[in-house]
């Protein structure tokens, strides 16, 4: 399988969010009812009550002879008039205050979220103009309608023209949410002198707690020990990565392609989710198996290395979580599990002039170009491997305006093979690789991976006293098996071998002239990516 590196970002910009603030729901005008004129009895009506004022109960009229005996005037509304002269007609009451406005009053709306621009490139994130964009959608929190009859009180008590309006806001408040919510809160609390009553709600639901082994408690572990990684060339080129604290000296691990940029007389920066920014020096970095480390210049002493978990242990289905730069987006946290394993991987740069070879774990965790370098974690927070590269539809290579993000096909580099090359380039500077001493066609034929004619440079193919030279191999014997992995390709076969080290014995199995042959042989080594 052939894929792209993703680590180099180019700046793409990141689309703003789209603004659609809520749209105003008119609703229906209910005038107030009035009270209607009495036309009974000749008793002269008194004078309307200003609105602010309360209502004066209506005076009873004067009783005729002794009979009913007098009575103190009750609070209570007076019954309706019945047909003849008895009871009296009672005086009209006063007209109810006029409803304001059209009878309701919706709250103003509010955008549920601003639209705000966002700086040209993708490394430069956390400002307040960025908060909200990023092409991320906003949902939830339509606009606050109340819906019910109004009606007259018998007695309405003495209030503002808007202490009524303020209840029902409030409750139309309650059931919308979010914005209705916020508003509804202010309204009665500037009406608090009318006497209704506000109940607030807590203002905290108490602490979270979440448990080491979830999601976000691994990533909470993790994050202070990975880095985000600019390399920068001479003339100014370079591009963003990942990487995640190696050991307590300083050492970050992560991809070749990351820092390739900044090998010779360029710049090298790492830095942590707190801000804290370092500059960095390459210690070693290889090729082929994509793998490089740095070292941080004045490193702080309270560096926590991240443990390394066992590769060989993964299984498919098994819980992952990846941490990187996407895009220039730091910090970034993705989960998937992991879809296979053993995955042969030749990956390049997208430019064809280099390629690496990988027996991968291929996830289905989000990873885009900026991942490169960062750690893939299991469900405890252990590093199962090194996030190298994916698989793009894109054509037109890392930086190509074609390039494409994650489309569930993740690689990474198991983590025990990493750690092996990791030590090599602390201790010397360079890469030890692992070889069979034989040159193989990179053509995917499928049927295996074929010793050629001649080797290059017009070298011979088979290594005269190398491993398959001791074992018998020759020019075109095509092998189909190493150990109990099958072979298919040149790259597969590579990336097989480079998943062990110099010195281990393997068994071949390869074809020739139609008949199968099974041999064992050691490994032998080579140092350098020449």
């Amino acid at each position: 399988m052939s894929t792209e590196n993703e680590g180099t970002n180019e700046g793409t910009p990141v689309p703003p969010a789209p603004s659609g603030p809520p749209v105003p729901v008119e609703s229906s005008s209910a005038a107030a009812p009035q009270a209607p004129a009495s036309d009974a009895g000749a008793t002269t009506p008194l004078p309307q009550t200003p609105p602010a004022a309360p209502a004066a109960p209506a005076a009873p009229a004067a009783p005729v002879g002794d009979w009913p005996p007098p009575a103190a005037p009750q609070p209570a509304p007076a019954p309706p008039a019945a047909a003849g002269n008895w009871p009296p007609p009672a005086a009209p009451a006063a007209p109810a205050p006029a409803a304001a406005t059209d009878g309701w009053q919706n709250p103003p709306t509010t955008p549920l979220y601003a639209e705000a621009g966002v700086g040209a490139g993708t490394h430069a994130y956390g400002d307040a103009a960025a908060a909200g964009a990023g092409g991320m959608g906003g949902g939830g929190g339509g606009d606050a309608l109340a819906w019910g009859a109004s009606y007259q009180q018998p007695a309405p008590k003495p209030r503002s023209g808007r202490g009524g309006l303020v209840a029902a806001v409030l409750v139309a408040a309650l059931v919308a949410g979010g914005l209705g919510g916020g508003l509804g809160y202010t309204l009665a609390k500037n009406d608090d002198n009318t006497g209704s009553t506000t109940v607030a709600a807590a203002t905290s639901g108490g602490d979270v707690k979440r448990a080491a082994g979830s999601v976000a408690g691994v990533a909470q572990a993790a994050l202070p020990s990975t880095v985000t990684i600019e390399a920068e060339s001479s003339n100014g080129e370079g591009g963003t990565g990942t990487g995640f604290v190696f050991d307590t000296q300083g050492h970050i691990v992560t991809n070749n392609h990351v820092v390739a940029d900044a090998v010779d007389g360029g710049k090298l920066t790492a830095t942590f989710p707190n801000g804290k920014k370092y500059d960095a020096e390459v210690v070693g970095h290889a090729q082929g198996y994509d793998v490089a480390v740095i070292k941080l210049k004045n490193a702080p002493s309270d560096l926590k290395p991240l443990t390394l978990g066992d590769s060989d242990k993964v299984a498919v289905g098994d819980s992952t979580i990846a941490i990187g730069a996407p895009f220039g987006l730091s910090n970034t946290v993705t989960t998937g599990i992991i879809s296979a394993k053993n995955r042969p991987v030749a990956s390049s740069d997208g430019s064809g002039s280099s390629s690496s070879y990988m027996s991968a774990l291929q996830t289905d965790a989000s990873i885009n170009p900026g991942n490169s370098g960062g750690p893939l974690l299991d469900a405890q927070g252990n590093v199962i491997g090194i996030n190298s590269a994916i698989q793009s539809t894109g054509s037109g290579g890392l930086g190509g305006t074609s390039q494409s993000g994650s489309i569930g096909l993740g690689f990474a580099i198991p983590i025990n093979q990493a750690k092996y090359v990791a030590q090599q380039l602390i201790k010397t500077g360079e890469p030890v690789y692992a070889k069979i001493g034989a040159s193989v066609s990179l053509q995917d034929s499928g049927n295996g991976a074929k010793i050629t004619d001649q080797g290059s440079g017009g070298a011979s193919a088979v290594e005269s006293g190398g491993p398959a030279d001791k074992a018998g191999l020759k020019p075109g014997d095509v092998i189909t098996k190493l150990d109990d992995t099958v072979i298919d390709s040149g790259p597969t076969l590579i990336g097989e071998i480079w998943t062990h080290q110099p010195g281990d014995k393997v068994t071949i199995t390869y074809e020739r002239d139609g008949k199968t042959h099974t041999v064992e042989l050691t490994l032998g080594s080579r140092k350098g990516d020449n």
